[in-house]
């Protein structure tokens, strides 16, 4: 209850600090592009699914799609991820809605981060606390400006299917039974610059929960932890990304990003493509 207090306390904070900012900014953008609306799509093509440390779908490679609608400082989109290794592996669709202010330094940001499952009748409308498959998520970042290239986010699930018993009273008649959440936070350090014509970050990924042990003398079989199951290092690496010269107007941006989770004692190589 506290936890789902803080997170209420910090979206209401924002809302109060964006609607002014919001007002102000709408004006700047109207004068700075003659279209303040506009949309973008893009697909990645990735030779495995690495996401926040843990890998996702195997170690095939996923076709990731993005469209999105950019409306002034706001912008609602959907993302995607998609196995290239069968029809077993279960899929990603989110939506997001994100509102950018204080001249592009702070995003706050709503994931809605659902996985359907072809191979069962899913319902991606199901969104009962208890039986959803849904997990929202919501974020805060600072983006960096040109004089500090360091970018720096939170994340906290406030609902759905996050990895925690909801019920924690053992003598419930379905204790151990109700999936819930346990408000799991991801906070992620990411430093940027230019080596020649070679883009470079440097990030470090934190997990920031830790869930409940087991309890045996009351038969509390403990929790599964959203990003790990104690409080650490998840995700530890680097990436290098540049353009390939296609032709004289166009550059097929191409990446390679290498990631360490400590904590799991994984470690990952991830080759994409940007079309």
């Amino acid at each position: 209850m506290k936890n789902l207090l803080l997170v209420s306390f910090m979206v209401f904070l924002l809302i109060i600090l964006a609607v002014p900012i919001f007002c102000q900014e709408h004006e700047e953008i109207k004068k700075e592009n003659n279209s303040w609306l506009s949309l973008e799509f893009n697909a990645d093509l990735v030779s495995r699914y690495i996401w926040r440390g843990g890998q996702y779908n195997g170690s095939s490679p996923n076709i990731q799609p993005n469209i999105a609608l950019n409306m002034g400082n706001f912008q609602i989109g959907s993302w995607s991820s998609y196995s290239l290794g069968g029809v077993n592996f279960i899929s990603e669709f989110d939506w997001y809605l994100n509102y950018t202010f204080l001249k592009g330094m702070f995003t706050v940001q709503v994931t809605d981060y659902f996985f359907p499952n072809d191979t069962v009748n899913y319902n991606q409308f199901e969104y009962t606390e208890q039986r959803t498959g849904h997990v929202l998520e919501g974020m805060l970042t600072f983006n960096g400006t040109e004089k500090i290239p360091l970018s720096f986010l939170i994340a906290v699930n406030f609902y759905g299917a996050d990895a925690a018993k909801i019920d924690d009273d053992p003598s419930s008649s379905d204790f151990n039974q109700k999936i819930g959440i346990q408000y799991s936070t991801y906070a992620e350090l990411i430093y940027s610059t230019n080596i020649k014509s070679i883009g470079f970050d440097a990030f470090l990924g934190l997990n920031l929960t830790k869930p409940k042990p087991a309890d045996p003398s009351t038969g509390y079989v403990g929790e599964t932890g959203y990003y790990g199951d104690k409080i650490g290092v998840v995700n530890l690496g680097i990436k290098a990304s540049k353009g390939i010269p296609i032709s004289s107007k166009y550059e097929l941006p191409i990446s390679i990003t290498l990631i360490s989770n400590p904590m799991a004692k994984k470690i990952y190589g991830v080759f994409a493509i940007n079309f």
